[in-house]
C-alpha cells in the first residue's frame, strides 16, 4: 500500500430544507436465500458491480477491501490496508471503488480490477457509510447529515439532514442507493431507514428484528450493518458485522 497522503480540499455544504412530515411505509424482511458470509469481516461497505460483490471490512490492522464470493462467503481477491487505517463505506462508480476511512479523514481510491490504490483525497469529518446515485458519492459520519461529494475532489456539494416525522435521525450508518432512495442502516439498531435524497425525509422504515437467528450468534457476533443490491435482478442482499450469514431478502410491507 502507498502512504497515506495528506490533501486539504475546501467544502461548500448546502443544507437542503426539510419537507413536511408524512406517513412512513412500515416493513418487514422475508429471507429468500441465505449464504455464507466470513465471520472475520467487521462489515463496512457492501456493493454490487453487475454481478460481483465488493466488501470493504474495518477495525484496525484488519481493514480490507475485497471481492468476495457469494456462494461461499470467502474473499476470492482484495487488498488489506495498513494497520493505521480503519476502513469504513465503500462504493465504486465506474472503474474506480472508493474506500472511506473512521477517523483518518482520508478517502482512499482503488482500480476495481487489480485493486492497486490510484488516489487519496482529504476530508473533514468522520467516515461511515457510502455509496453513489451514479455520479456523486453519498456519505455518513455517524450523525443526522448526509453529504453529497464530488468524486474527483471530494468536495462537499450539498447537505441533507435525515429526518422521521420531523425528529432528525441519528447514527446513519452503511449507505445503498436504491431505486431513487437511500437506504440506511442505523448504527446498533435492527432497522433500516428509507430516505428521499432531496429532503432527508424518511419514507419507509425496515424492521430486521431476528434476521440472524440468535443460535447463530457467538460473543464476537456485532450489529447489523451491510445492504448490497444487485441492479440487475432487483435482488436486496444484508449482513452484518461478523456474521456468519448473508441473506437474500424481500420486503413485506406491514398494515
Amino acid at each position: 500500500m502507498k502512504p497515506l497522503i495528506s490533501i486539504l480540499l475546501p467544502a461548500v455544504i448546502m443544507v437542503a430544507a426539510c419537507a413536511p412530515s408524512h406517513t412512513v411505509a412500515r416493513y418487514t424482511v422475508k429471507v429468500e436465500q441465505e449464504f455464507p458470509h466470513d465471520t472475520l469481516s467487521y462489515t463496512q461497505g457492501l456493493f454490487f458491480d453487475g454481478d460481483t460483490l465488493y466488501e470493504s471490512a474495518g477495525q484496525y490492522g484488519e481493514s480490507r477491501l475485497a471481492m468476495v464470493d457469494i456462494a461461499t462467503g470467502v474473499p476470492v481477491h482484495g487488498v488489506r490496508m495498513d494497520k493505521r487505517v480503519f476502513a469504513e463505506g465503500s462504493c465504486n462508480i465506474g472503474d474506480d471503488i472508493y474506500v472511506l476511512t473512521w477517523l483518518e479523514g482520508i478517502c482512499m481510491v482503488f482500480d476495481k480490477k487489480t485493486f492497486e490504490m490510484t488516489g487519496q483525497m482529504k476530508y473533514q469529518r468522520q467516515g461511515w457509510g457510502l455509496t453513489t446515485d451514479g455520479s456523486q458519492l453519498i456519505m455518513s459520519d455517524g450523525s443526522a447529515q448526509l453529504y453529497f461529494v464530488n468524486p474527483k475532489t471530494f468536495t462537499t456539494v450539498r447537505s441533507i439532514t435525515v429526518r422521521r416525522s420531523g425528529k432528525s435521525i441519528n447514527m446513519l450508518n452503511e449507505l445503498e442507493y436504491i431505486d431513487g432512495k437511500i437506504w440506511a442502516n442505523i448504527y446498533q439498531k435492527d432497522e433500516i431507514v428509507i430516505i428521499d435524497p432531496a429532503s432527508g425525509e424518511v419514507e419507509g422504515v425496515i424492521d430486521c428484528r431476528g434476521l440472524l437467528d440468535r443460535n447463530l450468534r457467538s460473543s464476537r457476533t456485532d450489529v447489523l450493518n451491510g445492504i448490497a443490491h444487485h441492479k440487475a435482478t432487483g435482488d436486496i442482499y444484508l449482513t452484518g458485522k461478523y456474521w456468519p450469514r448473508m441473506y437474500k431478502v424481500t420486503l413485506e410491507q406491514k398494515k
